[in-house]
Order: C-alpha cells, then structure tokens, then sequence
C-alpha cells in the first residue's frame, strides 16, 4: 500500500553526514528517516554488496539500490575492427522477451557469419554561443576563430589529459554565432570533459577578443540528451555501423519468416516511420540500448539520442537479405562515470571492455547487438509470433 506523508509548515530536509555523507551509518540514518517519515520498509532498496564510500561523484545522499534483472544473452559473434570474437551480452531489464528476442537474433546471425561493425566518426561537443552587437561582427568572428584555431586548442587541452579539441563548426543566426566544439574523448563519454575545456576556450576567446559582448558556454545546439537533426547528420559520440547478410534458409528455418516478406515489411516500415516523422526507421533500438547502459553504467539518459537509427536493407537476387543499421549518435564509455561501480564493472568486465582503450570495442558490441535485436522483432512481426511471445514470456503472473 502506498503511503504518503503529511505536509508540514517546515520542510524536513533529507538528514546527511556534513563530514562524510558516504558510510553505511549516513545511509542508514537516511533509510531511517525514510521508513520513519513514509512507513515504507524498504528492505530491498536497502540491501547492496558494496562500500558506500566508493559512490562519490556518482551519487547524492545515497540511500540504498535499485536491482535491476540482468539476463545473459549470446553468444553475440562479431567481426569488428576492435571487437572481435564470441561475446555474452548482459542485459538489465524488466521487460519480459527482451532478452529472449535479442538472444534468437544473436543465433541467427551467428549461423550468418557474425555482424560486421565499423566505427565512422568519433565527436563529442560542447555548443557555445556569442554575441555581438550586429550579424557583421558575428561573421568576423567566425573568420578570427579560424585565425585563432591553435591558440583556442591549446587554451582547451590545458585542462584534460584525454581529450584533443579536433574541429569548430560555426553556425550563424541573427547577431548570433553558435559554435560546436568537436574532441575526442578516449574511453570517456566526456559530456563533462568537453564542458570544462570548453570553457577554458571561451575564456582565452573572451580575453583576446573584446567586440564579443556575451556568451554562454552551452547554446542547446550540442543537444546533449536529445535527440537532433544535427547530431543525426553531424555524430554526437560514436557513429558506428552494424550489417550482416543472412541467407533465406537461415529465416525459414530460425526465424520461420521468409526474406521476401522482411522487405516487404521493411518498405512498409519505412513509409510508416516516414509519416510519422521518426527519427528511426527502425523497430526498437532504444530496447537493447537501454539494456546495456543500465547494466554497464553508462549515462542512460543519452539513450535519448543514442537510440536514433538508420535502418537499410536490400533483398538481394539469391534471396539473401541485407541489413545494417547505423547509429550516428552512439555516447558510450568503459572509463569514469558509473562505469567503475561495483556490479556495472563486472558487466563491462564480463565482455572485456572495462577501462582504458575498450571503448571502441564496446561501441561495436552495442551496435552488433543492436542489429541482432531489430531482425528479432521484425521476424516475430512477419511470423505473426510477436503478441503470443509477450503473452507467453512477457507477463509477471503471480
């Protein structure tokens, strides 16, 4: 039974420890507040296996857990230029057939011959915008900024050992000019990275260039956990392509669906997505993407635009289907963030790409996944299995 407390005429804040708010006393004081504050008993959220002290920078009055199921699915087989072999893909959801339709697409490609994966760009940005008193200047700006370009690249790295300041893309509007700061980020997802050496840049700008009469260090062109147009054309993190071709045989046999009637069903897809303005001709990437950032740590609001996709597929002349999806804003990391947390480690270490010089291979991963999910569900679509398999595995009956 849900409960709810009373309102008072003094907000009760939420008690924390001033000298040490991450020990298992500052959490258990907060769990005692709770229960005393709600009734609730929270027994659950309040177990965990871990040291309190290891979730600085990751977490505010820290009170207990949320256990998300991780099932295992594979073995994925990919042919990557950085992930090569067999892998076991931990999974964390709640959603009953997930696991399952990513595990009957990792068989099939498997007996295909593996995902082939290919990383295409690598950006990550932080969006600055200036001001000037008329569009005149603005434009002369964008001239001394390419003029300045070394000195604003080093004013950047100063502050990072990782991250190298790569191009600025400059977009014009009104007495505006919007800028994108594009780097590489090593096996950080660097949204915080960008920020800080962004802002050194705009410093340095600033101080050597005085017609600028204001700027701000984000303008929302970065988009950063939204999905964009730009980001979709320009890559936001890894843009990485995921195909394969798979005989008829194989679809008939694993999927009882045919080749012909996938593309049949993929020009419907696409006129469907097309009307309705998707940014994602696809079925369901967000699923095994989610899925995977829960339970490697990985930011899982950027979901938001890592989930955009462009799904192509050709129904070749022998009957073979080919299928790739590519994912232009893929945002991922096997360094800092939760990455380090006790069990997200164990998932990134359970398919070698924990720590230093693993990203790539992680974003392949992703991406193999990805493709295995969205044959899957558009094989249960043409087999007319979808509803039954959510109706047989997809319902929590007591």
């Amino acid at each position: 039974m849900a409960t709810t407390t009373t309102p008072t005429s003094q907000r009760v804040p939420v008690p924390r420890d001033r000298e040490n708010d991450y020990t298992r006393d500052a959490a258990q004081a907060r769990l005692d507040f709770a229960r005393e504050r709600t009734g609730a008993s929270l027994e659950h959220v309040s177990s965990y296996s871990f040291d309190p002290s290891t979730l600085t920078g990751n977490i505010e009055q820290f009170v207990g857990v949320a256990q998300v199921p991780i099932g295992l699915a594979g073995p994925l087989l990919v042919n990557g230029e950085h992930a090569q072999g067999e892998y076991y893909v931990p999974l964390a959801t709640a959603e009953g057939t997930l696991v399952a339709s990513y595990n009957r697409g990792m068989r099939l490609l498997h007996e295909a011959g593996g995902v082939t994966t290919t990383i295409m760009a690598d950006h990550m940005q932080r969006a600055p915008a200036f001001l000037f008193a008329s569009a005149r200047e603005a434009r002369a700006f964008a001239g001394w900024l390419d003029q300045h370009y070394d000195e604003i690249r080093q004013a950047a790295e100063s502050t990072t050992r990782s991250g190298r300041l790569k191009e600025i893309e400059k977009y014009s509007a009104g007495r505006i000019l919007y800028t994108r700061f594009n780097y590489t980020t090593g096996d950080a997802a660097g949204q915080n990275l960008t920020g800080k050496a962004t802002q050194a840049a705009c410093r340095w700008i600033k101080d050597n260039h005085p017609a600028i009469e204001q700027y701000f260090l984000e303008s929302n062109f970065a988009t950063d956990k939204k999905s964009s147009q730009v980001n979709m054309l320009r890559t936001r993190g890894k843009r990485v392509i995921a195909e394969a071709t798979i005989p008829n045989e194989l679809f008939h046999r694993i999927m009882r669906s045919d080749t012909g009637l996938m593309y049949r069903a993929r020009q419907v897809s696409n006129l469907g997505g097309f009307m309705s303005g998707v940014n994602n001709n696809g079925a369901h990437s967000a699923n095994g993407i989610t899925a995977l950032f829960i339970a490697t740590g990985q930011d899982a609001a950027n979901v938001a635009e890592s989930s955009a996709a462009f799904v192509y597929a050709e129904l070749r002349e022998n009957g073979d289907y080919y299928y790739s999806v590519t994912i232009p804003s893929l945002i991922v990391a096997t360094y800092g963030g939760g990455t380090g947390l006790a069990t997200q480690r164990e998932c990134l270490e359970l398919l070698g790409c924990y720590g230093k010089d693993n990203v790539r291979k992680f974003t392949e991963i992703v991406a193999a996944t990805v493709l295995c999910g969205e044959l899957s569900l558009g094989s249960a679509i043409v087999a007319e299995e979808w509803v039954e398999a959510h109706d047989i595995f997809g319902r929590n009956r007591p």
